[in-house]
C-alpha cells in the first residue's frame, strides 16, 4: 500500500487524515495468472493500482486477439473508460503473471473525492497517467511504421521486451508473429 502513496505524493503531498480515509476504502486482491480482471461486456468497478505482476488489455474478434496495453507493477489499470461512464466495457483486461492489486470501488472513491483535500488529485493524476498512455499508444498507429513502433519499444519499455510473449508483443505492435519475426532478422 505504500508504493501507492508514494505514487501519489510525486504529485502532491497526501495527509495522514486523507490518507487514512482513503487507505480504508482500498481492497486488496491476490490474483493468478491468466485471470480476467475485466470481461468484455462487464462495467468495471474498479480503480486498481498494480503492486506485483503484468496485465494485458486486449480485444477479442472471433478468434484473434489483439493487445493493445500492457501494465506493470506500480502502475494504475482499469477498464477506465467504462469506469467513468459505468457502461458495459469492449474489451477484456487480464493478468499475464500472478498479480497483487490494491483496489478501491468507483463508489468508495466519489466518497474520497467528496471527504478528502488530495482526493480529486488522486484521481485526476491516475486518469490523466492513463489518459496520456491511450494517446501516446494512439499516435504511435498514425505515425510510426510497425518497425518503428518495435524500436520504440526498446528506448520505451524495454520490460516489455524482456518479459511479455512474442504473440502478444507482436499484436500490441499491430503486427503479426511472423511479421515481428523478420524485423527482428533484419534489425539484428
Amino acid at each position: 500500500m505504500d508504493q501507492i502513496r508514494t505514487y501519489f505524493e510525486r504529485f502532491a503531498p497526501v495527509g495522514e487524515t486523507d490518507w487514512a480515509f482513503f487507505s480504508s476504502r482500498l481492497r486488496y486482491r491476490k490474483v493468478p495468472r491468466k485471470t480476467a480482471l475485466l470481461q468484455a461486456g462487464s462495467v468495471e468497478n474498479y480503480l486498481s493500482f498494480l503492486s506485483e505482476g503484468i496485465v494485458r488489455c486486449l480485444v477479442t474478434r472471433e478468434f484473434e486477439e489483439t493487445t493493445f496495453a500492457f501494465v506493470f507493477q506500480g502502475e494504475f489499470i482499469s477498464g477506465y473508460d467504462s469506469f467513468l461512464t459505468r457502461r458495459p466495457s469492449g474489451y477484456r483486461i487480464e493478468t499475464l503473471t500472478n498479480a497483487v492489486l490494491w483496489q478501491i470501488s468507483w463508489e468508495d472513491l466519489q466518497e474520497v473525492y467528496k471527504h478528502t483535500e488530495v482526493g480529486n488529485a488522486i484521481g485526476r493524476f491516475a486518469g490523466e497517467h492513463l489518459f496520456l498512455e491511450k494517446s501516446k499508444r494512439e499516435l504511435s498507429f498514425l505515425t510510426r511504421s510497425a518497425e518503428q513502433r518495435y524500436r520504440d519499444l526498446f528506448s520505451e519499455k524495454p520490460r516489455l521486451l524482456k518479459e511479455i510473449p512474442l504473440k502478444y508483443l507482436a499484436s500490441y505492435i499491430g503486427i503479426t508473429p511472423q511479421a515481428l519475426s523478420r524485423i527482428r532478422r533484419r534489425i539484428t
